[in-house]
């Protein structure tokens, strides 16, 4: 199960991944991205509490890497747990994607600090 709760804090969209994606409930998130990419051109993505996320809930990040190029979108996910995070490592994404440890160093890198 997961829980996705968005905010916009100036022109900062925040997208929060709260408990388990799998492929049930990745198109919760496959919705909030592309409601947030369509929408926004810097966006946060705070995954401080989740828990878990499956090959689909990954594959959901990936389906979105040309779009943010294409479009000129900054998006940064911050707050990996370090089993997460590994997972993120073990397919290549933090090369592809912008990861940091928290909030503050998302919104240096959205910023451009």
């Amino acid at each position: 199960m997961v829980e996705i709760k968005n905010t916009l804090n100036n022109d900062v969209y925040t997208i929060s991944v709260i408990g388990e994606v799998d492929a049930s409930s990745s198109i919760h998130l496959d919705e909030s991205l592309s409601e947030a990419t369509s929408k926004y051109k810097k966006i946060m993505v705070n995954c401080e509490q989740l828990e878990y996320i499956s090959s689909a809930g990954l594959g959901v990040f990936m389906s979105y890497i040309n779009d943010l190029e294409e479009k000129g979108i900054k998006l940064v996910i911050y707050g990996l747990s370090k089993k997460v995070h590994h997972v993120f490592q073990i397919l290549g994404l933090d090369q592809l994607l912008k990861i940091t440890e928290d909030e503050e160093g998302a919104r240096g890198i959205i910023d451009g600090i």
